[in-house]
């Protein structure tokens, strides 16, 4: 995952040029078989490390009543900078010219993704200690059409009409989801919303970095870690009640083994992500991420006891059938396509 390459993201390439027929309609891209099994590698691990660290906070925040998310954030970060460090000193990644001199405007990139990577774990990490994982997950589902909305906004791109009508279903089926949520928090629901957004800008300012200057996955997780540990430790001393904090020895072992693997986790998920972006794009990986709805929904049943509704299964299912268009959605355009032209040529054969 530490050797991810540049390529050019699939928005990029499904976007809709002056005649209004998408590129990839006419020329689809093909991946070496190489670079398939690295992304499918990266995917899996992305969907694996993602499903389990949303358990493994739930469960340090519930079962262990461990009512510190701040600080479980700047922990991740701490681990990040230690991992990433040990592999670059051990030359296990060796970074390029550029990205051991960068420029000032990509320093000033790289902190602020810091800031707005800080702010979305940190938003995940207070939802999740108000409300069900269930039901963070399922507002987590939206996030591929905030990220599609920021790409157009912010960086002009033009995608196929049909990727705007995937975000129907995957949006009706979040709220559905929503609606059959017995469960709900005002505050938390806040929280969690805040922390889907952030999620999309964070992965366009990723995408960026990645595809466009071009710096490798550890290298950027390692200089984003810097100053994102520094911001959440402080964040954490100032706003989370340190006074309670009982001393470590009095809590249970078993508390520490779950936050050690969250925040090994959290390097890996962290890596896959980065590798996911840079052979795709910033909105696949969000499209992809609601895979692990359904993991999570199966995990947050089977660890939690949270009851799913009928409605709920049916925005699942809603979810899942916009992801499945979305994925397809260059199949979709050359079949109607087709369909199309073979109806315009009957008509022109009858005038014959």
């Amino acid at each position: 995952m530490s050797m991810c390459l540049p390529s050019r993201g699939e928005d990029e390439a499904t976007m809709i040029p002056a005649h209004g027929v998408p590129k990839a309609a006419r020329t689809p891209a093909r991946r070496r078989p190489s670079e398939m099994l690295h992304l499918l590698s990266a995917v899996v691990v992305w969907l694996v490390t993602g499903t389990t660290i949303s358990s493994l906070n739930k469960w340090i925040f519930a079962v262990y009543n461990f009512r510190y998310p701040l600080l479980l954030s700047a922990l991740h970060m701490l681990t990040a900078i230690v991992v990433d460090y040990g592999l670059i000193r051990l030359r296990v990644v060796e970074p390029r010219s550029g990205e051991r001199d960068l420029t000032a405007p990509a320093r000033i990139k790289v902190f602020l993704l810091s800031l707005t990577f800080c702010a979305s774990i940190a938003f995940g990490n207070v939802g999740l200690s108000y409300v069900q994982l269930s039901f963070a997950q399922m507002i987590y589902t939206t996030t591929p059409l905030f990220t599609l909305a920021i790409s157009t906004l912010i960086l002009g791109k033009q995608h196929h009409v049909l990727k705007y009508t995937a975000m129907m279903p995957i949006c009706l089926g979040a709220s559905f989801s929503i609606m059959g949520e017995v469960q709900f928090d005002q505050m938390g629901c806040f929280f969690v919303f805040a922390a889907t957004m952030l999620r999309g800008v964070k992965s366009i300012q990723q995408s960026i970095l990645l595809q466009e200057e071009k710096i490798n996955s550890v290298v950027l997780l390692y200089l984003m870690a810097i100053p994102s540990f520094c911001i959440l430790a402080v964040a954490a001393l100032v706003l989370e009640n340190w006074a309670a904090l009982e001393s470590p020895l009095r809590y249970d072992n078993h508390l520490w083994v779950f936050i050690l693997l969250s925040c090994l986790g959290s390097v890996l998920y962290n890596l896959a992500s980065f590798c996911v972006i840079t052979l795709t794009s910033a909105v696949t990986l969000h499209v992809l991420g609601n895979l692990s709805v359904v993991g999570n929904l199966l995990l947050s049943q089977l660890l939690f006891g949270c009851q799913l509704s009928a409605l709920s299964c049916v925005g699942v299912v809603l979810t899942l059938s916009g992801m499945v268009m979305y994925q397809n959605t260059d199949f979709i355009a050359g079949y109607l396509a087709s369909r199309r032209s073979r109806a315009q040529r009957g008509e022109g054969s009858k005038r014959d």
